[in-house]
């Protein structure tokens, strides 16, 4: 069983259909995952731009992930993930939790262990 990868902004990396199809070298599936998340979110996106190997390992990020400016500023501060910043709730992270927003949940409790 695979450890669960949590990315800077709270997406669980290791059950994102992206990493998953990755991992599991599926075509078919980022093909199908290319189109939902073309139509979903409004950017143009081929198979080959979902592949991810998760934003915390070193490998392939997807097309959002390797241009994020959540993950880029988290790598910037040095954190473990933006639940770890002194400036969470950012207006990064907030505009990011608009499109996202089960990742302000898993942050959270992320925050609570750290008290």
């Amino acid at each position: 069983m695979t450890e669960k990868m949590i990315a800077y902004c709270g997406i669980v990396c290791t059950e994102c259909p992206g990493y998953v199809a990755t991992q599991n070298n599926d075509y078919e599936a980022l093909k199908q995952i290319a189109k939902q998340w073309t139509e979903e979110f409004g950017d143009p996106l081929t198979p080959e731009g979902c592949l991810c190997d998760g934003c915390m390992a070193d490998g392939r990020k997807n097309d959002h992930c390797g241009e994020c400016a959540v993950r880029a500023c988290a790598i910037e501060r040095g954190v473990v993930n933006c639940a770890h910043c002194d400036d969470y709730g950012c207006q990064t992270l907030t505009n990011f939790w608009k499109f996202v927003p089960e990742t302000k949940a898993t942050l959270e409790e992320i925050r609570k262990t750290l008290r």
